[in-house]
């Protein structure tokens, strides 16, 4: 069955669809002619409660789930908020995962989290190093509660034979990013950062750390590809990494930023703040093994995108 066949075939769930992630999925899945699909605004549906879960398996059987949907934040929203962090995302995710399983739907697709990795993985992070520790502390709770969706995911199909698969992509960035300097990432803060300093003349800007730390960034067009593809061709609870196979220390990351957005003053790191992870870098060989996919977009055309789109809207 060739791509279109499939998806014209498909009625897809995607929650968290009006997210920054979510926007581009669920465009991308209107361009392969999908029988239908639905987006599950969060106003409509509450999908830490078990019976608001059934009643939108109800209201849209679907034949395909994406389940994108996450309480999502930077160092600084993780750390005021762990247990907001952890209940919101296990709770949408159990329930999300049984419920569809009880309702037959034929294919649940997980997304994890990079944050799901040991403190300490060896760079590149392969799949199998995903239970060597405990993940970093800052993030910690989300991390986990996202990576329950694997054991899910492999409890349901040695039991039931469920088909379901787990996929953790890298830091994501891109048009239509979260740029609330509240719960940003560290691409639309340091953006943010940037231009509102050209905008009242700063001659600096403060950073957190001190830059040493490494970090891989996805571009979210290449995310949602990824999603598609594995989608479609992939039937394994063994995780899946998604990334670029580009690693950036945040000093050089800074610099990139501070560059396209047109800042020339001084950079100044807090080195009271942490760092977060040491390393990010991942291993992508599975995802291009099993199921053909490869980044397409670099890291320096991906940001000039970034930058430009936000420009565009502000």
């Amino acid at each position: 069955m060739d791509s279109m066949a499939f998806w014209r075939q498909q009625r897809v769930l995607v929650t968290g669809g009006t997210g920054f992630l979510g926007t581009h999925v669920v465009g991308k899945l209107r361009e392969q002619g999908c029988a239908a699909v639905f987006d599950a605004p969060h106003a409509e549906y509450d999908l830490r409660e078990q019976a608001q879960v059934i009643r939108l398996y109800r209201d849209t059987r679907p034949t395909l789930v994406i389940h994108l949907a996450a309480v999502v934040g930077g160092i600084g929203a993780n750390r005021e908020r762990p247990g907001e962090f952890f209940y919101d995302n296990l709770m949408m995710g159990a329930h999300l995962f049984h419920e569809a399983w009880k309702a037959g739907v034929p294919k649940f697709v997980a997304i994890g989290t990079i944050c799901a990795y040991p403190k300490f993985t060896p760079v590149p992070f392969k799949e199998e190093h995903l239970w060597d520790g405990y993940p970093e502390e800052t993030n910690a709770p989300y991390g986990l509660a996202k990576k329950m969706l694997l054991v899910q995911s492999q409890a349901y199909r040695d039991q039931y034979g469920y088909n379901s698969i787990f996929l953790l992509p890298v830091n994501l960035y891109g048009p239509g990013d979260n740029f609330d300097p509240r719960s940003s990432h560290v691409i639309p803060a340091l953006i943010l950062k940037c231009l509102d300093a050209v905008k009242t003349g700063a001659d600096s800007i403060e950073v957190w750390g001190d830059g040493s730390a490494t970090r891989e960034f996805l571009y979210v067009e290449d995310a949602a590809d990824a999603i598609l593809l594995a989608s479609e061709r992939y039937d394994s609870s063994e995780p899946v990494n998604l990334g670029s196979g580009e690693e950036i220390s945040i000093k050089e990351l800074v610099g990139k930023v501070a560059a396209t957005a047109g800042f020339t003053g001084r950079i100044v790191w807090d080195t009271t703040k942490p760092n977060g992870q040491p390393r990010r870098k991942l291993d992508t060989r599975r995802a291009e093994e099993r199921f053909g996919f490869r980044a397409r977009t670099n890291f320096d055309e991906g940001l000039r995108k970034t930058v430009a789109s936000y420009l565009a809207g502000r």
